[in-house]
């Protein structure tokens, strides 16, 4: 019962060295390449994605009481594929049916069968980029990568650590105490892991199986069902998760219900009745403050970990390297059309302006640069395409056109570029999409408080600071960690503060409004379960 686990166990020593030294480390290739995945890896994702279309999903024995699914891609049509639905009561039955032999069974075996998805779930990395792209708007290149390996990265990592934690003491002891000239009181002791109960994983619409991947791995592994909750417009990157993750469980002797797929469509929502239930004790979610603090004031049965809405804040003090700052960020700015939670948002420049290698700039001249830069990249549309995606959501076009009025334009189109003052209403709270607001602040200390003062009270997933003054970065590294956001320094070239890597970059603090879990840290883990022991004298052997 312990092959799959015998079978991946090298990968998962790999996994557990690499979360302790933080360097790079990947069994899944990111490259989209037939030299990795197979020569007929790419077209035979194509073919996967297209048979689909139009079709009824399959899932073999899950609950279903109707079909629902409406998904229409960001890039223009309808995907016509309709998913296995159950109410929550079902849902809720199901996982509970499953969950005693989850529970029951080893550590080994449980991350074995985790570990066995996550490896098929990589040999679909194409079938799962297009699905991601169809449902997101990621053009593929990132759709492969972010839907695909970098997502099997982070599951890995949850696994690793569940693994560590869970295999962290003995699970079996004799206790013997010395009584002076009595007999040594010997005492058998056994420990338990307990789960905590079901599980919900709340999806988002924009990177659907990457947010999402942790938080399932992390409880199937540590013995918790979990219902998989899709936003209804990025429905099929999980529902494939779903369909590999019961194949394998059910070849690996486990319940094939211990994942269930919980879909649903506007007007008919599901979220709020699984997320109330009292059966439901740990609930992943990605999304908005908004439906975050309902969570919070309703599910209090469960354990709730989140990411939510943040300002992400760039702070240029000086630079050495004019023209490469502004590349780079014209590349965060651009990519995805700043649909990503790590994407930058408010850009301070000192209202007196800069100390450059190209010598003095202004505050205008900085923002004009950053312009440039962005035309620069999306000069040639197909380049553009791949970079900026497509809009997963109508009302992202909406907030971006309220914006626009708010404040001075410095480049229209996609990504806007605003310049507003320090205390518009505008730049106080996040405005997910393709705008940047340029803001002048006194100097560069003034923008390093602003920027970190927003991160402590709204929230932040990143931030970053251009400078020269080595004490000035002393000074913002640590008025950064105070908020709780990771800070990114003088970053040029190919490396952007939109980029979070598994087994490295710890995603999200948790210790600002941005979110209360990291992804992935001992606490994102070791709380899905409790030890609980049983213990009774020795044996008296004569």
């Amino acid at each position: 019962m312990t092959e799959l686990f015998t079978r991946h166990r090298r990968m998962l020593e790999d996994a557990d060295q690499a979360l302790h030294a933080r360097g790079f480390w990947t069994p899944f290739p990111e490259v989209p390449s037939g030299k990795f995945y197979g020569e007929t890896a790419k077209a035979d994702g194509e073919a996967a994605y297209a048979a689909l279309l139009g079709s009824k999903f399959a899932l073999p024995g899950h609950p279903e009481q109707r079909r629902l699914g409406a998904e229409v891609s960001p890039w223009g049509n309808s995907l016509g594929i309709t998913y296995p639905a159950a109410d929550a009561p079902a849902l809720i039955a199901a996982a509970q049916a499953a969950a005693d032999d989850l529970a029951a069974a080893s550590v080994e075996q449980r991350v074995g069968a985790c570990l066995e998805t996550l490896s098929r779930l990589n040999r679909i990395s194409f079938l799962l980029g297009h699905a991601t792209m169809h449902t997101t708007g990621q053009a593929f290149a990132m759709a492969f990568q972010a839907g695909g390996p970098h997502a099997q990265d982070r599951g890995l990592e949850a696994v690793a650590v569940a693994w560590t934690e869970m295999t962290r003491f003995a699970d079996a002891a004799r206790w013997e105490k010395p009584q002076g000239k009595a007999l040594a009181l010997v005492i058998d002791k056994q420990w338990t892991l307990v789960p905590a109960g079901i599980a919900l994983t709340i999806g988002c619409n924009t990177f659907p199986t990457w947010n999402s991947y942790p938080g399932i791995f992390a409880s199937l592994a540590t013995g918790n069902p979990v219902i998989v909750k899709p936003h209804p417009g990025a429905i099929l990157p999980l529902a494939l998760t779903v369909q590999v993750a019961r194949e394998v469980l059910a070849e690996a002797g486990l319940p094939a219900d211990a994942i269930l797929l919980a879909v649903d469509e506007p007007g008919t929502e599901i979220t709020k009745p699984l997320a109330t239930d009292p059966a439901v004790r740990l609930i992943d979610y990605t999304g908005s403050s908004t439906f975050g603090t309902w969570l919070r004031e309703n599910a209090r049965q469960a354990q709730l970990f989140t990411e939510e809405t943040g300002v992400n804040s760039i702070v240029i003090a000086a630079t050495d390297d004019f023209d490469g700052m502004c590349a780079n960020l014209a590349f965060s700015l651009s990519l995805y059309s700043g649909q990503m939670c790590t994407a930058p948002q408010n850009i301070y420049v000192p209202q007196g302006g800069i100390a450059a290698d190209q010598g003095h700039k202004s505050f205008d001249q900085v923002a004009a640069g950053l312009a440039a830069a962005i035309d620069t990249l999306l000069a040639d549309p197909k380049q553009a395409a791949g970079i900026c995606g497509a809009i997963a959501n109508p009302a992202t076009h909406d907030r971006v056109e309220q914006a626009r009025a708010q404040g001075r334009v410095i480049r229209d189109g996609t990504p806007l570029l605003l310049a507003v003052d320090a205390d518009a209403p505008v730049a106080q709270d996040e405005c997910f999409g393709p705008v940047g607001f340029v803001i002048p602040c006194a100097d560069a200390d003034d923008g390093i408080a602003r920027a970190t003062e927003l991160a402590a009270t709204k929230g932040a997933i990143t931030a970053a600071l251009y400078d020269t003054d080595d004490a000035r970065i002393g000074r913002a590294v640590r008025a950064f960690a105070r908020a709780g956001v990771n800070l990114s320094v003088n970053l040029t070239g190919n490396i952007f503060v939109n980029q979070s890597a598994a087994f490295s970059d710890f995603h999200v603090t948790g210790a600002n409004p941005a979110g209360n879990a990291s992804l992935t840290d001992t606490a994102f883990v070791a709380t899905r379960f409790r030890r609980v022991m049983w213990r009774r004298p020795a044996a008296v052997t004569v």
